[in-house]
């Protein structure tokens, strides 16, 4: 079974396949405020964090639980998920891409998409959500 730590095993079009499923996923959920921020050719942990919040710690713990099954059905490989009983703070590493799902509060505590955008306007849509592109 592939390691999910283990970045670029199946090349650059599964890294996006992944990217889409989590975003996807997410904007199905109803996440809110949905920023994709690429890492690529700036840390080598992963070619893309997504940080995303939820309403509650319910649907923070059922966005972050969602996100594990697809990645496992889709990629035939079980994410890391720390933060899953709490549900403040969720972390899914699914190799390629990090995921933070965050309540609000939470989220604006630690603000990360400022920390990891380098100086680059992270993406997101006009909605909160990215465009369909990204």
């Amino acid at each position: 079974m592939p390691n999910p730590s283990s970045a670029r095993e199946g090349g650059t079009d599964d890294v996006e396949a992944l990217h889409r499923l989590v975003l996807t996923s997410l904007d199905d959920d109803q996440a809110v405020e949905t920023v994709s921020i690429p890492l690529a050719g700036k840390s080598s942990i992963a070619d893309y964090m997504v940080v995303a919040s939820g309403r509650s710690s319910r649907q923070v713990a059922s966005m972050a639980t969602k996100i594990a099954e697809k990645v496992k059905a889709e990629f035939g490989r079980s994410p890391r998920v720390e933060g899953l009983p709490t549900a403040d703070w969720v972390l899914i590493d699914a190799g390629d891409v990090i995921v933070h799902l965050f309540r609000p509060e939470v989220r604006t505590f630690y603000n990360l998409e400022r920390m990891w955008a380098f100086g680059d306007t992270p993406t997101m849509g006009s909605t909160g959500n990215p465009p369909a592109s990204a």
